[in-house]
């Protein structure tokens, strides 16, 4: 009973603070815009481990943090401590990796099993950082989005994209965001149309990297990379978007 309550009382607390400022863009994808009528629907009662696949670069990876700071494993700390059976996430995600390395990194680790109980998904920067094309970009994509399907037992409600922050604001960009922004907003606009068209799950993480502009604590030491504090915002969002759409009770 005290799980219960307690699992009510933090959906209470993440329905006040998920960004009102996102929109639905279809039925079936969502980019962090979720209400507590969203939340409550859950099944509480959990005796399977949970399994979590994630992939992509530095900010999967959670570069200049400690690995208990980085977003997939505060996720999967935050998890536990709702009483859930989370193992230990199996990440593919080097630093400075493009989509084209991920494809690569995904078929050296294979085979891979397929039944992730959820897969999240984050890159891009290195592709807009190396001038890689948009053609180039939407196509490695699209086939990183049909495996992390794959590896979610098939379902594409258990995928999660996460939009590609903005280090433009932060220091390491010397500012140059007026060029850097614009082109991570391009970027965001592919990533989120193939989401849109894999209806899979949509998470906009932009505007709270964005926040570091003005807020240092919210980069690590390297002045580039998000700082625990950033990652922590990040699964403030994630989270619940997990618990709403993935039905990990069975």
């Amino acid at each position: 009973m005290m799980k219960i309550w307690s699992l009510i009382l933090l959906l209470i607390v993440f329905s006040t603070v998920i960004f009102t400022g996102c929109t639905k863009k279809s039925a079936d994808v969502n980019d962090g815009n979720y209400g507590f009528n969203d939340l409550i629907n859950l099944k509480i009662v959990n005796t399977d481990t949970i399994r979590y696949l994630a992939l992509g670069d530095s900010y999967t990876v959670g570069q200049s943090v400690s690995q208990s700071q980085s977003f997939p494993y505060q996720l999967t700390t935050a998890l536990q401590a709702l009483g859930f059976k989370p193992a230990q996430p199996t990440e593919i995600a080097i630093t400075g990796w493009t989509s084209a390395d991920l494809i690569n990194g995904i078929a050296m680790n294979s085979p891979l099993q397929d039944n992730y109980d959820f897969v999240t998904l984050l890159i891009g920067v290195n592709d807009q950082r190396l001038g890689i094309s948009d053609s180039v970009y939407r196509a490695n994509f699209n086939k990183l989005l049909q495996t992390a399907v794959t590896y979610a037992k098939g379902e594409k409600g258990r995928v999660f994209v996460l939009s590609l922050p903005d280090y433009g604001v932060t220091p390491f960009a010397n500012g140059q965001d007026a060029v850097i922004g614009p082109e991570i907003d391009h970027f965001n606009t592919i990533n989120l149309q193939e989401s849109e068209n894999a209806k899979v799950n949509y998470y906009n993480i932009t505007a709270i990297s964005r926040e570091a502009a003005t807020n240092l604590s919210l980069l690590a030491a390297d002045d580039l990379h998000p700082s625990a504090a950033m990652y922590a915002q990040w699964v403030q969002g994630l989270l619940p978007m997990v618990l709403a759409r993935v039905n990990i009770a069975n």
